[in-house]
């Protein structure tokens, strides 16, 4: 299928999900999962089958938490893979008012968001597969109930691209893929190849990039930002780090114009065995990471990144349960939904 195809595929999707009409919702999804679809989900979700579990695990507790639920697709790509696979990928926002808990987090009573970077793979005109991560911490944060280490990077509501085109994307994309994935090359031969000044930052980067890491990392501005806030602390716990075609590891690619995207269940295998990364010890284990990505280019550089991590997938896979230690502070806090004046009646 075309870019354009796939992009007219999920389009009643994303027009039901802008306002979470929930009996649309379902009606859609119904023809547009295939029956045996494949859910590869964030912790806590896991593994889930058919859409109608992704309904009703994932998105009605999160319309219950957020009864006004809104999604607000910020970019979107389609194409088709090296391999020969069509995907399609979108970046944004699930928006509206906490009112009610959502996974053990306590509600504020005002607006919330979360990020999400979901991928869908279409065969045979539905999907059949979907790797989805939501940045759950982000919730967290705004509820002021965070259980893991302080983040270096900055905290925001994560923006739409600065060119203002994310939902508008098309031509041959095969230009800025190839300066992305050769970005990615330098960056593994530090350090057993060199110093920092193998990974050739000037050459692919622009001096004032954004880079939109997941809530725990936080968001860094320009090649300063970026090594002190995100790269440094990441490459002294884990120099080891591996990207890509090895053993059970693989990516997926699909660029369209300036915009690349890439999604891997998982796509990185490292071993923490230094200090530094979001207050993690060096306990010596070997993990996996789930990252789903989305890179804009401008003038021939890397001007904007939107980073999410399985975070909490992390933790789980050396022993720490990020979800359980929130509730540990919830003893001590009201989890009861929250009702708000209408500000008209007496």
């Amino acid at each position: 299928m075309t870019p354009a195809e796939l992009k007219s595929l999920i389009t009643p999707y994303r027009r039901a999900m802008a306002r979470f009409e929930k009996d649309a919702v379902e009606a859609i999804m119904a023809e547009l999962f295939a029956p045996d679809a494949v859910l590869h989900l964030c912790h806590p979700f896991g593994e889930l089958a058919g859409w109608d579990a992704f309904m009703g695990q994932c998105l009605e507790p999160l319309e219950r938490a957020m009864p006004d639920l809104e999604r607000r697709d910020m970019i979107l790509l389609a194409g088709t893979t090296p391999e020969g696979q069509d995907w399609i990928g979108a970046m944004g926002n699930y928006m509206g008012t906490f009112l009610a808990p959502f996974l053990g987090i306590p509600p504020t009573g005002h607006l919330a968001h979360m990020r999400y970077h979901e991928f869908f793979r279409v065969d045979g005109g539905r999907v059949v597969e979907m790797q989805a991560i939501w940045d759950i911490p982000e919730l967290m944060l705004l509820a002021g109930a965070w259980p893991m280490a302080p983040q270096l990077g900055a905290f925001l509501c994560t923006p739409a691209p600065m060119s203002g085109d994310g939902l508008s994307v098309q031509g041959d994309g095969s230009a800025a893929m190839t300066h992305v994935i050769a970005m990615l090359t330098d960056l593994c031969r530090h350090p057993t190849e060199g110093g920092p000044e193998v990974m050739n930052l000037q050459r692919y980067w622009d001096q004032r990039m954004n880079w939109y890491g997941p809530a725990g990392i936080g968001t860094a501005r320009g090649l300063a930002g970026f090594r002190n806030w995100h790269q440094i602390p990441f490459l002294r716990a884990m120099p080891d780090r591996k990207l890509d075609a090895m053993g059970n590891l693989l990516s997926h690619w699909m660029a369209e114009g300036n915009y690349v995207c890439e999604t891997g269940w998982p796509n990185m295998r490292l071993t923490l065995t230094g200090d530094g990364w979001m207050g993690i010890p060096p306990v010596d284990k070997e993990v996996m990471l789930r990252s789903l990505d989305f890179w804009r280019m401008e003038d021939g550089l890397i001007r904007e990144n939107w980073v999410l991590v399985d975070l909490l997938d992390l933790y789980r896979q050396i022993g720490v349960d990020v979800l359980g230690r929130l509730a540990e502070f919830n003893k001590a806090r009201n989890l009861d939904a929250i009702e708000l004046p209408d500000g008209v009646s007496a």
